[in-house]
């Protein structure tokens, strides 16, 4: 993301990367095809069982299945029960800003898992609003800003069976502006 952006084309930039990550989060094969598909007999390679599926998963910036290192956990706090997917914190060069996601799913209704990720950011002198392009589909969605709106976070939460993944994403400081 270009360094002089403004706060809308970051709040548009995230949207668009949570509602990625959120429809990868959503896919599913427990009901595989059972046919053979019609036209087209082009092989498609898989990853050898070595190869990782999640880019930079050796990075020493993101973790899958807990919080990574250096992630701002007073600020944004993994709510009570729920299940770290991935996270990632990395520091943007030449700012004081943070640049975060986390992935988890929960079983808690939706409302009160926004509130529980939300709650300390207000408390920490965010402001909520709403995304400037919602995405369909998605049981809830917030945008947390604070200061000149360098700070922004972008919160999508997909219910599904009984589970809800939300994805969070976006730049943070780690200490009070």
């Amino acid at each position: 993301m270009p360094s002089r952006s403004t706060p809308v084309a970051r709040a548009a930039a995230v949207a668009a990367l949570v509602a990625t990550m959120l429809c990868v989060a959503g896919c599913s094969t427990s009901n595989p095809g059972t046919g053979p598909a019609a036209g087209s007999t082009a092989v498609t390679a898989s990853p050898a069982p070595t190869e990782t599926l999640l880019p930079g998963a050796d990075s020493t910036h993101s973790a899958v299945g807990e919080v990574v290192a250096g992630f701002p956990v007073d600020l944004v706090p993994v709510p009570a029960g729920a299940e770290v997917l991935v996270s990632s914190a990395e520091p943007v060069q030449g700012t004081d800003l943070t640049e975060i996601s986390l992935n988890l799913r929960s079983e808690q209704d939706t409302a009160a898992l926004l509130a529980a990720v939300g709650a300390p950011l207000l408390a920490a002198g965010f402001v909520e609003g709403t995304p400037p392009a919602p995405e369909p589909g998605l049981a809830a969605q917030s945008t947390f800003t604070r200061g000149d709106g360098s700070e922004l976070l972008l919160v999508g939460i997909l219910d599904r069976d009984d589970q809800r993944t939300l994805t969070l994403g976006g730049r943070v400081r780690t200490t009070s502006p």
